[in-house]
């Protein structure tokens, strides 16, 4: 009884795994061109209210960068 409920579960997990798919109705991702002297920290401070400690951290990861360092004409995605 027990294998059969097991063998239930780990189907219709299986099945939904499947199906369940990405619909792409998500908000559209916003941009940001880095002009000349800005910085995380400034992007995250404008853009973000609060702690830009955080908002330094997640442009970071959104944007696999390694450190802090960014160039003039590089688009951000901000998350």
């Amino acid at each position: 009884m027990f294998g059969r409920i097991a063998i239930v579960v780990v189907f219709a997990f299986v099945l939904w795994a499947v199906l369940v798919r990405d619909t792409g109705a998500g908000p559209n991702p916003r941009y940001h061109v880095v002009r000349s002297g800005e910085t995380l920290w400034t992007i995250a401070a404008s853009s973000y209210g609060g702690d830009p400690r955080e908002a330094v951290w997640r442009l970071q990861r959104r944007n696999h960068l390694e450190g802090a360092t960014i160039v003039p004409g590089q688009r951000l995605v901000l998350p």
